[in-house]
């Protein structure tokens, strides 16, 4: 079994509002490490990981929530494509920090979680 099946079988235990605050919180991550240069490796690994938590959950959405989904699965992608080429331009990841910030606070009012 690789890891990215075993991610999957644990994920996909949680019940959608659980996935949908671990998809935040990656959010968050991505927000918080792109301030630092140092941490494009891990901005890379927590970009593809949570592209599959998005393609993990979005089935499971009413349409609305599903296209949401959709629409942050293709913003990801466009992310990670981009930080091959414009990762040491400060702008440009404080840019994607604010944007993966509202894209947190966004799937975290979502899920519910918080009341």
């Amino acid at each position: 079994m690789t890891k990215l099946e075993r991610l999957r079988l644990r994920y996909i235990q949680d019940p959608v509002p659980v996935r949908l605050g671990g998809l935040a919180a990656n959010l968050a991550r991505i927000a918080s490490f792109s301030k630092n240069q140092g941490h494009r490796k891990v901005v890379s690994t927590i970009l593809h990981e949570s592209k599959w938590f998005v393609e993990w959950t979005a089935a499971q959405l009413e349409i609305q929530r599903t296209a949401d989904l959709v629409e942050l699965q293709m913003e990801l992608v466009v992310w990670e494509l981009q930080a091959h080429d414009r990762w040491e331009d400060e702008t440009w990841r404080l840019t994607l920090a604010a944007k993966a910030e509202r894209w947190s606070q966004r799937i975290l009012d979502m899920s519910g979680l918080l009341g």
